[in-house]
């Protein structure tokens, strides 16, 4: 029998974020693209993040038809969230802006690197998009799984990096409370032992 779950957050009622979740306003436009694979995933950071911004939306799907003709409207201020030839990083595109705060889209895929590419596939006119990349070294707050590859974040935490680089450090931290809670809740449900024994080994330097 399923347990009774908050509508909002989607936890379960006795696990419930929402009070952890903020109201955060932002210039930066946040627009999550989420395989739908994803809606079952136990931490699901891109409905918290979709949450706890005023200016930012969660999308389910694979194909987004509707979107290219939504983003012909942003006179060419919209950036994907994802690798490649060209990119900047969100440092980059922060020291380019002069003036008053710039009224970005910023799209972000929520899925594995394959199902993200995936995203892409479906919908080619993204990868046209310009790119927005994380600066290297950065590392995530998720303890209870190692990275598929060095500085892989989570996506709220991919959310939190780019809009403190890109309107101010700290600004968005209150963001993490909920993913950290989890965190948390998830270590304190398997045992500190169990957690020492299973997700602690190797973080001794190699000899």
């Amino acid at each position: 029998m399923s347990r009774a779950q908050c509508p909002r957050c989607a936890r379960p009622l006795t696990h419930c974020l929402c009070q952890l979740i903020p109201h955060l306003s932002s210039h930066t436009r946040v627009l999550i693209l989420q395989h739908p694979d994803e809606t079952r995933h136990a931490l699901n950071t891109a409905r918290l993040a979709a949450l706890g911004l005023a200016n930012a939306e969660l999308r389910v799907g694979e194909h987004f038809p509707e979107l290219e003709s939504e983003l012909a409207a942003t006179g060419g201020a919209a950036w994907l969230l994802f690798p490649g030839e060209g990119a900047q990083t969100v440092a980059q595109l922060a020291a380019s802006a002069t003036g008053a705060p710039v009224e970005r889209l910023l799209i972000v895929p929520d899925g594995t690197w394959r199902k993200a590419r995936r995203l892409l596939y479906c919908n080619p006119w993204l990868a046209e998009l310009p790119r927005l990349a994380l600066e290297d070294g950065l590392v995530s707050r998720y303890r209870l799984r190692k990275a598929p590859a060095a500085g892989a974040l989570s996506t709220i935490e991919a959310i939190v990096h780019c809009l403190n680089g890109l309107e101010g450090t700290g600004r968005f931290d209150e963001l993490l409370r909920p993913f950290e809670a989890l965190i948390e809740a998830q270590i304190a449900a398997m045992g500190e032992e169990v957690y020492r024994r299973n997700h602690l080994r190797g973080d001794a330097p190699d000899e």
